[in-house]
């Protein structure tokens, strides 16, 4: 099916959020040697130089929501591209480590703002068939940016060998950001957020600017479903009736980092350091592992719409649970350290092709109009807050064990798999408002 060129413009620049998120989340993997040697950093130092921006990024998710559903998807899209900017110059310039924590920080808003408002502003604009593709479109862009930052980490370090390498390789970051925010000018707001604000000729306009076929009957069925939303805009999102949805949002999240998937990400050279690699091998291993997250991701993309959320986290589970066992086994016996990358790259594809591409896909699915930025921003924060606790805790404990961390990751696969059988529903092909009764939400 041919995209409508305005509505896949839209997509492709929402999506763009989830580039510098990726970026900004993991290109610290390829500075935290020097920034130890720098800095002189402990252990402790550099997982709070590492997760501070996770705690930034829990704020950014719980304030992301409400802001949304005040101003705009759009608009909120572009304070998340200002803070991007802000962050990315000032940990490039950073004279020393409360400033970089600083930055850091602000980095963490606008990565938290984005894994809420992107995929929400997504999900608005794309038709239910369409949706699981288009929505996903943020996580692949999101791996992409996993993967352009240990690119650029591994080039940067070939060709600035200074001890300022880390400088250049924060800095990168101004040039997608900036452009990030001029593209947020050419698009247009979410017709569904239009209707909540009683705006029914700019969300109709908007409707047939996209080439939507039926438009006053899809106009009329967004006005159905927020018809008695509109008097409780500011209806609390903690009620008996979202028990369900809110308890798949939240365990999605934490499952999402309970895989290990981010301490993986953020810490990628110096578990390949565990295991005897160079500093410079070891950025070159990150770039295989980005490759493979980036090519999973895609793949995920084109069957997520067929197999469907639950039977690919249920795949996943079992995948990542057996490589993560495999890595535990390797660090406690301390043998055939050469099949640690196999491993890894095996659990980011059995991760990437599950949890990495259905979370904000499903976040964004199982809530109502009325409380979805709000429910969006609960998911998004149990993402972040685990996120934050593993990542800051990661260096102490593989300092006390390598394995135990591994063995921990799988162990949360093996539940993860039996909470899915019998807890989670499928939402794969049908439309938010039929998703809504699905749930048992009148």
């Amino acid at each position: 099916m041919r995209l409508n060129p305005l509505l896949l413009r839209s997509t492709l620049v929402g999506a763009l959020g989830g580039l510098l998120f990726g970026f900004d989340t993991a290109v610290i993997a390829g500075t935290t040697h020097q920034l130890t040697q720098v800095f002189h950093l402990s252990a402790g130092a550099l997982g709070l130089t590492v997760s501070i921006a996770l705690w930034g990024t829990v704020a950014g998710a719980i304030g992301a929501g409400p802001l949304g559903q005040k101003i705009g998807g759009r608009e909120a899209l572009r304070i998340m591209a200002l803070l991007y900017l802000i962050s990315s110059a000032g940990c490039a310039l950073a004279w020393n480590w409360p400033s970089l924590l600083c930055f850091r920080l602000i980095g963490g808003l606008g990565i938290g703002g984005s894994s809420v408002l992107g995929p929400v502003y997504l999900a608005e604009l794309a038709p239910a068939r369409l949706r699981g593709r288009l929505v996903g479109l943020f996580q692949i862009n999101i791996v992409a940016g996993i993967l352009l930052a240990y690119a650029s980490n591994y080039g940067v370090a070939r060709l600035v060998a200074t001890a300022d390498a880390w400088r250049w390789q924060f800095g990168v970051a101004t040039i997608p950001a900036a452009l990030f925010a001029l593209f947020l000018f050419g698009i247009p707001r979410s017709s569904r957020w239009l209707v909540t604000q009683n705006r029914i000729d700019e969300a109709r306009q908007v409707l047939q600017m996209m080439g939507t076929p039926n438009t006053e009957a899809e106009l009329k069925e967004i006005i159905d479903s927020i018809h008695l939303e509109r008097a409780a805009k500011n209806e609390p999102l903690f009620q008996r009736k979202y028990r369900l949805p809110i308890f798949l949002a939240v365990t999605i999240g934490m499952f999402n980092q309970l895989a290990g998937i981010n301490a993986i990400l953020y810490y990628a050279n110096d578990i390949f350091g565990f295991a005897g690699y160079s500093s410079l091998s070891s950025d070159k291993q990150a770039v295989l592992l980005g490759a493979m997250n980036f090519c999973a991701t895609i793949l995920a993309m084109t069957v997520i719409d067929k197999i469907g959320r639950k039977s690919l986290l249920l795949i996943g589970s079992v995948g990542t649970a057996a490589c993560l066992a495999g890595v535990a086994a390797i660090f406690a016996s301390n043998t055939h350290q050469a099949d640690l990358v196999w491993l890894l790259v095996g659990f980011i594809f059995f991760f990437s092709i599950s949890q990495g591409a259905v979370i904000w896909v499903y976040i964004s699915e199982v809530f109502p109009t009325r409380v979805r930025s709000k429910g969006q921003s609960l998911g998004s924060s149990s993402h972040w807050i685990m996120n934050a606790f593993i990542s800051g805790l990661f260096p102490w404990v593989a300092a006390h064990s390598k394995a135990a961390p591994f063995g921990f990751f799988a162990a949360m696969m093996v539940l993860q798999f039996f909470v899915v059988l019998f807890l989670y529903p499928e939402t794969k092909g049908i439309t938010l408002e039929q998703l809504q009764h699905k749930l048992g939400i009148d």
